[in-house]
């Protein structure tokens, strides 16, 4: 072992990390190691899904997000439309954990494009990706960076509008009446809609002026809102009671009827699968969800519901982001505590695996790797509170676990650590332990070391880092290409990007490599697709 040990690990197999390989394109890392820059396309996805909140253990967030800035305003005046394509159809994919990433592109295209790229944006781009009330106000607040209110601006936000029909529209602005610094009030203001309807100019003179529309067919929603308002110190009782009657979102009612747990079983019937997931604590807190209640049994039926989560369209990451702070039992910036329900936890557990696409297995004989070395240790995913790179990686690598035939899962820094763990292990656990590893240093090349040195047969090495490598006595993708004439089998490598960074330890000139974004939904069947062995026929 220790003859296999020198021979692997010694620095005459192969070019240290911290310098680049010859005769290769290679970039220098955060950590000073050398990899690949990542694909202009390849970045896109990654900020469009990982987004740049939290930045990362060597940058932070102002510098994250100015990075991807700048890279989009080039995509934009070098691909403007066919940018917004990519856009719209990846915020349609439900791929992406939040929205805010695909706004903000997209209202950068609508104001640094050429004509063709702003009116791509204008035109279809608003509609289809600014979906709700409140992504329309967010989308203000960033193009405003970007570009002054011509008619092109205004012509899209009244398209917004018109196209909805009243009642939708009504729910829509009840529900988010203001947003990022804006109001529909502002917006009307700034884009003068004309209606030519009575009920949507009622609706139009409430979002305005706060008129109290007159019982107009499509405006029950705003003439129950009205009505709340007046009977803000009714009991829990009555409160409830009306919450049921008028069917009105949580958004739309007073403060203090939120405190009450009447009214959170009222609005439990009709809640929406996000809403009822983000407001498990509050639910737990006040002493709606325990042990043995009907009402967990509700939320639990509905958690293990596959049909229902994607027909929500309810992404992992806020799955994950739920257990993560539901199981703890505490906020993550708050101060408030709840006691979990077990059965909650478990749920929950279940859920996160059904929110992905159904997973066929590949087939392949895989080894994945987990970065759990110091720099995964910092940041956020999309901005989830507490949600490091190395602990949505921990949950997404369960995914492997849960689906393939034959793999195994190892974390490693500058050494390799046994994960103790397997395919019936509750992700809670997986996730607790990986977090609580040491931190150290940066060795990408390990899996494919550790495969050669423990003579294991591996089709597909799945790593999932940062990329941000440099303590390896040998590159990544030449221990795999090492790997390969050692043992004849045409070895692949799929790199899962944990971070938004512009690097990559896939050679891109590899077809045998592969870059995938962490926490994409699609992500574990298109790591499966092309780790599936190719079948011979004829």
């Amino acid at each position: 072992m220790a003859f296999l040990r020198k021979l692997f690990y010694g620095r005459t197999i192969g070019t240290p990390q911290t310098q680049a390989q010859p005769e290769r394109e290679q970039v220098r890392n955060s950590a000073g190691g050398y990899v690949y820059a990542l694909g202009d396309w390849d970045r896109v996805d990654r900020f469009l899904i990982l987004g740049s909140e939290g930045g990362t253990y060597y940058a932070a967030e102002r510098e994250l997000t100015l990075s991807a800035a700048h890279h989009l305003a080039q995509m934009v005046r070098e691909h403007g439309v066919a940018l917004v394509e990519r856009v719209v159809t990846l915020s349609e994919s439900g791929r992406a954990p939040k929205a805010s990433p695909a706004i903000f592109a997209l209202a950068m295209a609508a104001g640094f494009g050429d004509d063709a790229t702003r009116r791509a944006a204008l035109a279809e781009g608003l509609q289809r990706v600014c979906r709700t009330g409140s992504q329309l106000l967010e989308f203000a607040s960033y193009v405003e960076q970007f570009r002054g209110w011509g008619r092109g601006l205004r012509r899209a936000v009244v398209g917004w509008y018109e196209r909805k029909p009243v009642g939708e529209l009504a729910y829509q602005v009840a529900k988010y009446q203001s947003r990022s610094g804006f109001s529909h009030r502002d917006l009307l203001r700034l884009s003068h809609p004309v209606a030519h309807e009575a009920a949507r100019a009622a609706l139009y003179a409430w979002m305005a002026r706060g008129t109290a529309p007159e019982a107009i067919a499509g405006l029950e929603l705003i003439a129950a809102l009205e009505r709340a308002k007046e009977l803000r110190d009714a009991s829990p009782s009555q409160a409830a009671e009306f919450v049921r009657e008028s069917r009105l979102p949580r958004e739309a009612l007073p403060t203090e009827w939120l405190r009450h747990s009447a009214v959170w079983e009222a609005l439990l019937g009709e809640m929406p699968m996000t809403a009822c997931i983000r407001n498990l604590a509050t639910m737990t807190r006040l002493g709606l969800l325990t042990d043995g209640a009907a009402a967990t049994s509700q939320v639990v039926e509905r958690l293990r519901d596959a049909a229902w989560l994607r027909k929500a369209r309810v992404h992992p990451i806020a799955v994950l982001a739920a257990l993560e702070t539901y199981r703890r039992g505490r906020g993550a910036r708050g101060k408030s505590n709840w006691n979990p329900v077990r059965a909650i936890v478990e749920a929950l557990d279940d859920a996160f695996y059904l929110a992905f696409q159904t997973l066929e297995p590949s087939g392949a004989r895989m080894l994945v790797g987990l970065d759990v070395s110091a720099s995964m240790s910092a940041g956020e995913v999309a901005g989830v509170a507490g949600l490091t790179p190395r602990v949505a990686a921990a949950a997404m690598a369960m995914t492997q676990l849960r689906s393939e035939r034959e793999v195994r899962i190892m974390a490693f820094s500058d050494r390799f650590v046994e994960l103790p763990f397997g395919r019936e292990d509750r992700l809670e656990r997986a996730v607790a332990f990986t977090n609580g590893l040491p931190f150290e240093r940066t060795d990408c090349a390990l899996p494919m070391l550790y495969a050669l040195e423990q003579r294991l047969n591996v089709d597909t090495f799945v790593v999932y880092t940062d990329n941000e490598t440099w303590a390896g006595s040998i590159h990544p993708d030449e221990a795999l290409r090492r790997y390969r004439e050692r043992t004849g089998i045409p070895a692949k490598l799929v790199v899962v990007g944990m971070t938004s960074s512009g690097f990559t330890i896939a050679d891109p000139n590899d077809a045998g490599m592969l870059d995938v974004v962490g926490f994409d939904a699609a992500a574990p069947n298109v790591i499966a697709a092309f780790a599936r062995p190719i079948v011979q026929t004829g």
